[in-house]
């Protein structure tokens, strides 16, 4: 198998901001489809912050956090690897061209992006789940080697109709860089004109209502999702993951699951919604059963505002953008939530094949 590779550009922190980020790190590790060359934390100052009042969203009051070293180490220790993980700089851009080439050299995330690509021999796949602010600045850094060795980024971001959304807002600069670079940029909208808890033919959203399916879970991976999920501060991360959690009753006590990652991660991967024998499946296409939902990228042109806000018109053929679609019929979250708790359900730790030798 010819596996793609990706740098995962994540707005992850621990404790988390949002735990979809520790849940979809599980899928960069797992999936055997992906290659992960890197792991980039996108974090932006004001998040690392014991309570802050953000001027679209409100007062924000439950850090204070740090990027999510963690999760990756616990990630790279339970799946047996080293994938080499950075940390973006913290503050936002102060134009479209700012290369952001005075962050302290802790915060290495931009050149680590640039030095994976130098090393690549083949086209690397960046996926953003955040503000852009490395893939911006990299870019402002060296154009040159990212129009050379991007074979695409996917961009989670943004809205199908006039909405400023959250990854937006992080970075307007970032964001509205990206759609000016001439990069070949895939967008997979957070949300629609109406928000980003609403589906439409656009946008990555849905609930994941059910998320009992943890307790099947190879049990260091459950192990990871407790830690994350209930906020453990605990020092021994890494033992924590090889002793089973006292707490059974933790998908009950999270309750719903927002969902937008997972759609961006499945077409990178080239898996599709499948109905098979067994239920609903993410496989690769064409295995194992019949499509159970049309989902593509579609070729379209994109016109950005200086404000974050963009539009999109369809194009025919070769265009610099594409923009994913799905169909939304009534049972698509019971859909997607089958085939995802069979995806989590099938991922495998290292830990697990070292303790059954």
């Amino acid at each position: 198998m010819k596996k793609v590779p990706v740098i995962d550009v994540t707005d992850l922190y621990h404790p988390h901001q949002d735990p979809g980020d520790n849940f979809d790190l599980l899928t960069a590790y797992g999936l055997p489809e992906i290659d992960l060359r890197a792991v980039i934390l996108d974090i932006t100052e004001e998040f690392r912050w014991e309570g802050f009042t953000h001027p679209l969203y409100g007062e924000q009051t439950d850090g204070p956090r740090e990027p999510g070293i963690i999760p990756v180490s616990q990630c790279n220790y339970l799946f047996g690897r080293a994938v080499p993980w950075g940390i973006g700089p913290f503050r936002r851009m102060r134009s479209e061209t700012d290369p952001i080439d005075d962050a302290s050299p802790f915060m290495d995330g931009v050149e680590l992006l640039l030095r994976t690509l130098r090393d690549a021999e083949e086209r690397v796949h960046i996926l953003s789940f955040g503000s852009a602010r490395v893939i911006a600045a990299a870019f402002n850094r060296e154009p040159a080697l990212l129009r050379e060795k991007t074979a695409c980024v996917h961009l989670c971001a943004g809205a199908s109709g006039p909405y400023l959304e959250w990854n937006v807002a992080l970075d307007v600069h970032a964001f509205v860089r990206l759609l000016r670079s001439g990069l070949p940029v895939t967008l997979y909208p957070c949300a629609t004109a109406e928000g980003p808890f609403s589906i439409g033919p656009h946008n990555t959203f849905w609930r994941l209502r059910d998320l009992t399916f943890i307790r099947e879970m190879d049990p260091p991976l459950r192990r990871y999702l407790t830690y994350a999920f209930t906020r453990s501060t605990r020092s021994d991360f890494l033992r924590y993951l090889e002793t089973e959690p006292e707490d059974a009753g933790l998908p009950r006590r999270i309750g719903t699951h927002n969902v937008w990652e997972t759609a961006v991660w499945m077409q990178a991967a080239g898996r599709t919604l499948q109905q098979t024998a067994d239920g609903y499946r993410y496989l690769p296409a064409g295995e194992g059963g019949a499509p159970a939902l049309r989902e593509e990228l579609l070729p379209c042109r994109v016109t950005a505002a200086d404000d974050g806000l963009f539009s999109f018109t369809p194009a025919e053929g070769a265009a610099p953008f594409r923009i994913y679609r799905r169909d939304t019929p009534p049972e698509l979250e019971s859909m997607l939530a089958e085939a995802l708790a069979a995806l989590y359900r099938g991922y495998r730790s290292r830990l697990s094949d070292v303790e059954a030798g």
